[in-house]
């Protein structure tokens, strides 16, 4: 897996910080202490003072176990005199050391010259974090989204499209709630100004909130840099592995990116590697079934209808409602 050079200054940075707060509360606990306890810093000196005796008694020759028993000993006394001092003063007995995020690497990010499991989490973290640097998520809520308007009155198929979309919405709560690795594929369907953007990440913003690696795009923009990648114009990561591999990817507007072979196989690449894979992907589209087979294949829109649950967005371009909201429109106007 490659990452840009922003994305490991951006990790290091993160368990640099972390570093500096574990010891900067454990000098602040330490100043406190020794201001109650003056001896308490005598006690850290001479239990220095053994380990450096302990190095020397190695190399002393025939009675060198004995001293190192008498020095274990030692040590021993020292530390139940500070562990009584702490408990004294309320510390706990590790109250004195720094508590590290990651106490394998210390908040280094290695240990024995291999990348530490932490440091690998935290540069998938900061990739994901750039991929949706430009998504407005927390615009996009469940609680900001309003069912007002969509119409009341039923549709020819007898349901309102207020009705339809409140059971979405519900749907969608339901999902990001129950949000696991084996969560189901979504597809979201309808036109234009409908609430497919914002309920795909009013469902990114719940997920993420609940520790899973979560990238949301735009299919256009996402290709476009997978092109650049492909082609040699981008060589700062590999993009198309960290599409495969997050726990849930978002792909919003389906088919509005530009027509081109290598868009078309790149897209089913993506989507079908994590079918395989089995990871829930969830997909917007202002297109119907027929426009995906006509606009990719019959295998890609196979591959969707057979593996996705739909939703059928329905109503009038909520874009256009709010305007007419904003600007006093009649009830007819606006629905």
């Amino acid at each position: 897996m490659g990452y840009s050079r922003e994305v490991y200054a951006d990790a290091e940075a993160v368990l640099q910080q972390r570093r500096r707060n574990a010891e900067e509360i454990a000098a602040r606990n330490r100043d406190v202490f020794y201001l109650r306890f003056p001896q308490a810093r005598e006690l850290n000196r001479q239990l220095s003072a053994t380990a450096l005796k302990a190095a020397r008694a190695v190399l002393g020759g025939a009675d060198a176990q004995k001293r190192l028993t008498r020095l274990k000993e030692e040590n021993l006394s020292l530390q139940r005199k500070l562990t009584d001092l702490l408990r004294e003063a309320g510390f706990a007995p590790d109250a004195l050391e720094p508590k590290y995020s990651c106490p394998r690497c210390r908040d280094t990010g290695f240990v024995d010259g291999r990348m530490c499991s932490c440091m690998k989490s935290l540069l998938r973290e900061q990739a994901y974090a750039r991929l949706n640097a430009l998504t407005p998520l927390s615009l996009s809520t469940f609680d900001s989204f309003t069912l007002d308007y969509y119409p009341e009155a039923p549709s020819g198929a007898g349901r309102s499209p207020r009705e339809t979309m409140r059971e979405i919405l519900t749907n969608c709560r339901k999902y990001a709630d129950t949000f696991s690795l084996s969560s189901q594929n979504l597809l979201m369907q309808g036109g234009t100004g409908l609430g497919k953007t914002h309920l795909s990440l009013a469902i990114a913003n719940e997920v993420i909130q609940k520790g899973f690696g979560v990238i949301y795009c735009t299919v256009s923009s996402i290709l476009s840099k997978l092109e650049a990648e492909h082609f040699g114009r981008d060589e700062s990561e590999d993009t198309e592995e960290l599409l495969q591999n997050c726990d849930l990817l978002i792909l919003d507007d389906l088919g509005t990116e530009f027509k081109s072979s290598f868009f078309a196989s790149t897209a089913y690449a993506i989507i079908n590697t994590r079918l395989l894979t089995q990871k829930p992907t969830i997909i917007s589209t202002n297109l119907s079934m027929r426009e995906l087979q006509d606009r990719y294949s019959d295998r890609f829109a196979s591959r969707i209808a057979g593996s996705y649950v739909r939703f059928l967005f329905v109503g009038h371009d909520n874009r256009v409602q709010k305007l007419l909201f904003r600007h006093g429109g009649t009830e007819r106007e606006r629905l």
